[in-house]
């Protein structure tokens, strides 16, 4: 047995090793029965000893007399690097780029057309099976996002740069048009790896990996020993084990690359995570980050390596094998450091040429004007898409204005986001949570926060935010939106898109409570207990408008009849005396319905959107 060496020792030993087999491993690999070189334990008895050595992959194992028919010749037992006697190891195994057999497809999101893409994902060239999205990265020079896999999945034998790239990859599904992702900017296949990046055009990215849950951020050096978990197209989180590190090994990639050498590590199973059908990898897992393990067994950020290839046909040992990190890093000329966020000039509150003609918002009259909060000086107070003005004497909002482009909405989580005053106005003509505790009352959106999501990811966001500001909120029975006459008054704008084909999907709505002199007091906070909102939009050209009035019924906070609910459609004159306000003259003359029927005395509630007059 070999003697201990200290882990000083060991490093240098590690780091002599390396400079060996990147300047000698090629001339090893010559040998066409030898398919890879590496650092690796030494195997005794078919099991892995703790013994450092130069360790050899060869396609087939014989006896010396049978080498000469095999074209090969016998392998040192030892080899000297820098003055040390170091022992070798030949084991039999060949290797395949893991993309030549794809398994069947399968009705799984990986496999799927997903926006945002995330690393698992499939992807490929158009021209090329299907590989896997490994993790996004940046452009080194400008932050450019990128899409990083391996040269064989996004670029190919039959590639070129520039060229379109697909998530899915065609194997997975062939609509080449519906499923662009964006082109292939650089490749490389060497020495220093199999990997290559792509552009992202047409998607929203996440850079979590799927199923494992974590993005990775950092690059790392593989050792021997350390344990690595990947999410991959096929086989999707698979647990392995470093067992062979400054490895070069020799690829056959087809067509007009022919046979590689590309240097990594090599990972083999982790026996107390084993797979359930014994693969680590298989075709298609090809371009997926292998993540380092923390001690508790839990992925970590850190990116060990990019998985680009698996065992050959009939080869029994089940392993893998994946580029370095820091070496694709360099020749791609990418990062993981996302570039700082720059500061989006966002849209100044409601535009009042949002559709192309100008209407402006609710005007205070003589009756609201002294009411009003000022901010800067003017009572409007501006947030993304949306602006209203503020009741000194109510501390809610006289009226709230708002744009909708129903053609770029984002689905936005609203976890986590607090209702918070808005600092610009002062505290004393906010409602806040001291009003809302342990009682029915709910924190109502007068702007209606799915309406808000729309523009850029960063815009949608700022948008999400600033929907929970309480100078957009009012105190509303609990279920108000779902119990007002089934819902209605909730869905009065997915009501207009479903019935009228609007210009360009563009809305504009403007909304607010109606403050009555008998309004309820409760906990010291007067209770509006009916809303208006007017909402209005282009057909064909002509500019169109309808008003809506609830009514709400609060006086038994702890036993409401919810059939108090009811929703009209009312005209502009009718909210302008109930609120004091005034409402832009295009407005009025844009009203669908004519005044008489919607002021008769014996009107009707509205009881489904079928009632409502578009036109």
């Amino acid at each position: 047995m070999a003697p201990r060496k200290s882990a000083k020792g060991r490093d240098e030993l590690m780091v002599s090793l390396r400079r060996f087999i990147r300047a000698k491993g090629s001339d090893f690999l010559r040998d066409g029965n030898v398919s890879s070189i590496g650092v690796g334990y030494k195997h005794q008895d078919g099991k892995p000893t703790k013994e450092i050595s130069v360790q050899f992959t060869v396609r087939q194992k014989a006896l010396p007399e049978q080498l000469e028919a095999l074209g090969t010749v016998e392998l040192p037992s030892v080899i000297v690097v820098d003055g040390v006697e170091v022992p070798t190891d030949v084991l039999q195994r060949d290797y395949k780029p893991d993309f030549r057999v794809v398994s069947e497809a399968a009705a799984v999101e990986r496999k799927t057309r997903v926006d945002p893409i995330a690393p698992g994902a499939s992807v490929g060239h158009v021209k090329v099976s299907a590989g896997t999205i490994g993790c996004i990265v940046y452009d080194r020079a400008d932050g450019t996002p990128y899409v990083l896999s391996n040269w064989h999945v996004l670029h190919g034998s039959r590639g070129a740069l520039g060229e379109d790239v697909v998530q899915p990859g065609p194997h997975d599904d062939n609509r080449i048009d519906r499923n662009r992702l964006g082109r292939l900017v650089r490749s490389y296949l060497g020495k220093a790896g199999d990997c290559a990046i792509a552009s992202i055009e047409d998607r929203e990215y996440d850079t979590t990996a799927m199923e494992l849950g974590v993005a990775v951020n950092q690059i790392g050096e593989p050792e021997l020993g350390d344990k690595v978990v990947k999410s991959g197209r096929t086989t999707g989180v698979t647990h392995g084990v470093v067992r062979r590190v400054d490895t070069l090994v020799k690829i056959d990639y087809g067509g007009t690359a022919g046979e590689c050498e590309i240097g990594g590590f090599e990972i083999g199973v982790d026996e107390r995570n084993k797979p359930a059908d014994g693969e680590i990898s298989s075709g298609g897992d090809s371009g997926a980050a292998w993540v380092f393990k923390l001690g508790n067994g839990r992925p970590s950020k850190v990116l060990a390596g990019l998985h680009f290839a698996g065992e050959g046909g009939g080869d029994p040992d089940e392993h893998s094998l994946a580029c370095l990190p820091r070496s694709v890093f360099e020749k791609l000329e990418i990062t993981l450091d996302p570039p700082p966020v720059p500061t989006e000039a966002v849209p100044a509150g409601f535009d009042v040429d949002f559709l192309g003609t100008r209407v402006g918002t609710p005007a205070l009259t003589a009756s609201t004007v002294d009411d009003a909060v000022l901010v800067g000086g003017t009572e409007r107070i501006d947030y993304t898409h949306f602006s209203l003005a503020m009741s000194k004497s109510r501390r809610f909002a006289l009226w709230v204005a708002w744009n909708v482009d129903g053609g770029s909405i984002r689905k936005l989580d609203r976890s986590g986001i607090p209702f918070v005053k808005d600092p610009r106005v002062p505290a004393e003509f906010q409602v806040g949570d001291e009003l809302y505790q342990n009682n029915r009352l709910d924190r109502g959106h007068l702007a209606r926060r799915a309406d808000l999501l729309w523009g850029s990811k960063a815009t949608a966001t700022k948008a999400n935010t600033d929907s929970f500001y309480f100078t957009n909120i009012t105190p509303q029975m609990d279920d108000f939106n779902q119990s007002a006459r089934n819902g209605l008054w909730g869905r009065l704008e997915d009501a207009l898109y479903a019935d009228v084909e609007v210009d360009g999907l563009r809305v504009s709505v403007s909304g607010g409570p109606v403050f009555g002199a008998d309004d309820r007091v409760f906990r010291g906070v007067a209770l509006p207990r009916e809303f208006w909102k007017v909402i209005t939009f282009v057909e064909a050209g002509v500019l169109k408008t309808s008003a809506f009035l609830l009514t709400q019924n609060l006086d038994q906070l702890e036993a409401l009849d919810l059939d108090e609910f009811r929703v009209f459609q009312v005209t502009l004159a009718e909210l302008e005396r109930r609120t004091g306000l005034e409402f832009d003259r295009a407005l009025h003359g844009a009203q669908v319905t004519a005044p008489e029927v919607l002021e008769a005395a014996d009107r009707a509630p509205l009881s489904s959107t079928e009632d409502i007059r578009w036109s």
